[in-house]
């Protein structure tokens, strides 16, 4: 996620970005090597920028789904993934251009926020000239978090203060830049009151300790590494989303809810922050096979995938089966459905 080689925060992103083509070429060398022993399937998963947390968990979820020919069987010490699928994660820009990806095939599925999926199914901004009907749940996953970053002596106390300001919306295709324009739009702030720009937040974070940046926001689940890694060389704060424009987002999207950044989660963050979030839905095409839908939720639910995500991805802590079906923002994948009904969670 995020990092740098030069002892200054955040920036790892590039070479975990180069990790994962690695990955890729790999897996790709193992399809070819495998193709004639039993035609393994392929899927490829978009996550989301390198620095954010769709970048790991995709990527642990990716390789929990997978279990090539010839891996031993889950009961053996094997994999515990769908018998001949490979899967790849693919670094994305986010939740935007996910659901575009899949619905012209380009992805067979992805993290994406639940409100976004929502969206695309009924064709509302930003999906007004294109359908998003062709895609359908697996599960809810966890929450993500509205956070907009400052330094810790600017005199941003409102998103109102943007006003003028060096401001990172997000990378162009993200759930962030959505969602900045939003929060913009709701405390009376026009994007052309603010000198925007358009980055993930590892590339925010690092403009931001730079001192080339005044603000900038990022939608996702806690703690985001790029904001942790840039808390440790430079003092930050966090500024509120509560009051009248909080509410003013929640009356228009049902599926935001009012929360609370902990003290303690960033360093040198001291006090609660209030803010929104969102659920993290995992989306397929509608058309995949109903088998394929069906082995990744039993896969996502089984007790090694739910450990394995627990100790290796802070979003992965307290996952549980009983609220996959939770703040969904698509109808569930006939597939995933037998799954959910099998394990006694749908009636």
């Amino acid at each position: 996620m995020v990092g740098h080689d030069r002892q200054r925060g955040p920036g790892r992103g590039e070479a975990l970005l180069a990790v994962a083509c690695l990955l890729l070429f790999a897996i790709l060398a193992a399809v070819t090597q495998t193709t004639q022993a039993g035609e393994p399937r392929y899927l490829r998963i978009g996550t989301g920028p390198a620095g954010e947390s769709y970048f790991q968990i995709g990527g642990l979820i990716a390789g929990a789904i997978s279990s090539p020919p010839g891996t031993p069987a889950c009961e053996r010490g094997g994999s515990c993934g769908i018998p001949g699928v490979i899967a790849a994660a693919l670094a994305t820009a986010g939740s935007v251009s996910n659901v575009e990806a899949i619905s012209d095939g380009r992805l067979d599925g992805a993290l994406v926020q639940a409100d976004i999926a929502a969206w695309a199914a009924n064709g509302q901004p930003p999906f007004q000239d294109r359908t998003g009907g062709r895609l359908r749940s697996i599960a809810n996953l966890y929450a993500n978090q509205l956070h907009l970053v400052v330094p810790a002596d600017s005199p941003i106390k409102s998103p109102r203060d943007l006003r003028g300001k060096r401001v990172a919306l997000g990378v162009k295709g993200s759930g962030t830049l959505v969602h900045a324009r939003q929060v913009l739009a709701a405390w009376a702030v026009k994007e052309s009151d603010v000198k925007a720009s358009y980055q993930g937040s590892a590339i925010a974070a690092d403009r931001m300790q730079r001192g080339d940046l005044d603000a900038f926001f990022v939608v996702d689940g806690i703690p985001v590494l790029s904001i942790a890694e840039l808390a440790k060389v430079l003092p930050i704060t966090l500024v509120p989303l509560a009051g009248g424009g909080a509410e003013k987002l929640r009356r228009a999207n049902s599926l935001l809810a009012s929360t609370t950044i902990a003290a303690g989660t960033y360093q040198g963050i001291g006090e609660t922050i209030p803010t929104l979030e969102i659920g993290v839905n995992f989306v397929v095409s509608a058309d995949m096979p109903d088998d394929l839908a069906y082995g990744i939720a039993k896969t996502l639910w089984h007790p090694h995938t739910i450990a394995m995500l627990g100790e290796r991805a802070p979003q992965g802590v307290g996952l549980t089966s009983s609220a996959a079906l939770i703040g969904l923002g698509l109808p569930l994948h006939p597939g995933a459905m037998r799954f959910y009904r099998e394990a006694g969670l749908l009636h």
